[in-house]
């Protein structure tokens, strides 16, 4: 039965990968009624749209998938003629890889805090963190600290002194604390999908699966999904 208490409903963004899928089970650990929004945002395979779909159900929540689009591109992950760089390069040259979508974390969360005032939701979750990341600015801690008071100016529960948290819970954490963390959360990590391409395999060579092979090797854990 779902809890009527706004105080105990979340938005969690869920995208099929296993830092979202933690960030699910966070959520209802701390007991929220967990509402997961999915995005089709034009990604260069739906592997991961499938992924989270079956996350959300193992999970026992509702889940809303909402189909949205970059008609501008301006990313590998949305157009196939610019190839996908790998972070680690990028890193070292100070550039932000390709696969940096402009402003996706803006834009979902706005999606996600119009979805909280909807259903009178108290929480939007996102698992984004900024250590072992792929050097993306809208996963940092700084962006999120910027961010809520614009939420606090711009919706109704801000102007009328109510709360809409932002809350990031894994934002300080690396993969394998991410993976350990989940793995005592239950969390079914063969479920989930990371790599950028859509193959039944993961690709082992893009930027996602490098950093999924570490945080599972430096968990001593074996990935599910290999």
């Amino acid at each position: 039965m779902r809890n009527n208490n706004r105080a105990k409903r979340a938005i969690v963004l869920l995208s099929g990968g296993l830092d979202s899928a933690v960030t699910l089970a966070v959520a209802g650990k701390q007991g929220y009624d967990c509402y997961c929004l999915i995005f089709d945002y034009g990604q260069r395979h739906k592997r991961e749209i499938s992924s989270a779909k079956k996350i959300a159900v193992a999970a026992g929540c509702d889940y809303r998938l909402v189909k949205i689009q970059f008609p501008w591109k301006g990313s590998s992950l949305l157009d196939d003629r610019i190839k996908i760089t790998q972070s680690v390069a990028a890193r070292r040259s100070g550039d932000i890889p390709s696969t940096y979508v402009p402003a996706r974390n803006i834009i979902f969360l706005s999606f996600a805090i119009s979805y909280a005032e909807a259903i009178n939701a108290s929480a939007v979750f996102i698992g984004a963190h900024q250590e072992d990341y792929s050097g993306y600015p809208d996963c940092r801690s700084e962006f999120f600290r910027a961010f809520r008071p614009v939420v606090a100016a711009g919706t109704r529960t801000g102007v009328q002194k109510g709360n809409i948290r932002i809350v990031t819970p894994l934002i300080d954490k690396g993969k394998s604390r991410i993976i350990k963390l989940g793995q005592r959360l239950g969390v079914d990590f063969k479920l989930t999908w990371s790599c950028y391409g859509g193959g039944k395999r993961p690709c082992g060579k893009c930027d996602s699966c490098y950093y999924r092979a570490k945080g599972f090797k430096e968990a001593g854990l074996k990935d599910p999904l290999l």
